[in-house]
């Protein structure tokens, strides 16, 4: 795939003063929120032409190609820039059916409710159960 690096899309994005931008990850099929991440200039172009969510961790100061060692691949189906261009939004094929590291389908499983927060699925439940799906 062909990408123009130089593309005035770049500048369009809102990048905060460490250059990065949120982005949500969302299920496709389902509208399932899957996650939040960051993205730098580069994860963005990378993802643009790979097709496949790629990150920038902040702990690790790297890109982050989404399911390089897990198999939990993001295919990137479309991408959306929010009203005030600081935030994007994948709408992802959630590959393997595990977005979270902590092996659930999606990192939003607690919720709060009274004066604390509950774990709200555990193990890898039907997707259609999580919050945020359709």
């Amino acid at each position: 795939m062909s990408v123009n690096v130089d593309a005035d899309y770049l500048d369009q994005v809102q990048w905060d003063a460490r250059g990065l931008v949120p982005v949500i990850a969302q299920e496709i099929d389902t509208g399932l929120v899957l996650m939040m991440a960051w993205m730098n200039r580069e994860a963005l172009l990378q993802t643009i032409v790979k097709g496949q969510a790629v990150y920038w961790s902040r702990s690790r100061q790297q890109l982050w190609h989404k399911g390089e060692t897990s198999g939990h691949w993001q295919q990137v189906e479309a991408i959306f820039l929010d009203c005030d261009g600081d935030t994007l939004l994948l709408q992802v094929r959630q590959i393997g059916g595990i977005a979270c590291h902590t092996g659930r389908p999606a990192c939003f499983f607690r919720k709060f409710k009274e004066d604390r927060w509950l774990d709200i699925v555990t193990g890898s439940p039907n997707i259609a159960s999580l919050p945020f799906s359709k």
